[in-house]
C-alpha cells in the first residue's frame, strides 16, 4: 500500500513548486483521511487556492501527471472566495470529512448551522431516490447501486449530527447510533465496502424505501 505520508510530503514540496504561497488550505478526504485506506483506495485530496484560473487547472494537472500513483488521484480544487460562498448543505460533508494538511477550513463553520445540515440530509434523500429509480428502469448497475449506497452513507453521518449533535467518521462506529429505520442501510454499505456480493432488486428496494422516507420527513 502507499506510504501516504511519504506521499504526501512529495505532494506539498510539488504544491509549492507549482503555486508558492498561493495555497490557502490544504487537506485530505476518503479512506486515506479516515485512515481506513485499502490498495486501491483513491488519494482525495483538497486544494484551495488564494484563486484558480483556467491557467491554474493546468498546472495543477500538469503538476498531478508527473506524481506517482496518478491514477489514483482525486479530489477538489478550488479558489477561496468560491468555498467562502459555496452551498451550505454540501459543506457539512466537505468540513467534516477534511483531514487538515496546511491551513484551517473554520472559517466555514459558521455557514454550517442546523437548517443547512437538515437540507443536506434532505438533498442526499432526493439525489439516491432519484438514482435508485434511474438504475432500476434504466442501468440496472450493480457498481452504481453500490455508488447509491455510499452516497447514503454520508446522509446517515448528518442523520447522526443530527439527532445526536456529534460526527462520526467511520461508518463501523456509526452504526450503534442509528435507528431501526437507518441501521440497514448502513450494514449494507459496509457489507458492500468489504466486497459482498450485490443483490440487486432488494438492495435497490430498500435504499429507496429508505430515500422515500428521508424525503417525506
Amino acid at each position: 500500500m502507499i506510504d501516504i505520508t511519504a506521499w504526501i510530503s512529495q505532494f506539498v514540496q510539488s504544491l509549492d513548486d507549482t503555486f508558492g504561497p498561493r495555497t490557502w488550505f490544504l487537506g485530505l478526504q476518503g479512506s486515506y483521511g479516515r485512515g481506513e485506506a485499502t490498495e486501491n483506495s483513491d488519494i482525495d485530496l483538497v486544494v484551495i487556492l488564494d484563486e484558480v484560473t483556467p491557467a491554474d487547472i493546468r498546472a495543477y494537472n500538469a503538476m498531478l501527471d508527473a506524481l506517482p500513483h496518478r491514477e489514483l488521484i482525486c479530489g477538489f480544487l478550488s479558489g477561496k472566495a468560491e468555498i467562502l460562498h459555496w452551498d451550505a448543505a454540501d459543506l457539512f460533508q466537505f468540513y467534516h470529512d477534511t483531514t487538515p494538511i496546511r491551513g484551517s477550513l473554520d472559517a466555514l463553520l459558521s455557514m454550517i448551522d442546523e437548517a443547512a445540515v437538515k437540507r443536506a440530509i434532505h438533498m442526499g434523500a432526493c439525489s439516491i431516490y432519484h438514482g435508485c429509480v434511474h438504475n432500476m428502469l434504466y442501468e440496472k448497475s450493480g457498481e452504481a447501486l453500490h455508488g447509491l449506497y455510499k452516497a447514503a452513507s454520508f446522509v446517515l453521518q448528518a442523520i447522526c449530527f443530527a439527532q445526536a449533535g456529534k460526527y462520526v467518521r467511520r461508518q463501523v462506529d456509526l452504526l450503534p447510533l442509528l435507528s431501526a429505520v437507518d441501521r440497514p442501510i448502513a450494514e449494507t454499505f459496509l457489507l458492500l465496502k468489504q466486497g459482498g456480493a450485490v443483490d440487486f432488486t432488494p438492495m435497490s428496494e430498500a435504499l429507496f424505501a429508505w430515500a422515500k422516507h428521508w424525503i417525506n420527513q
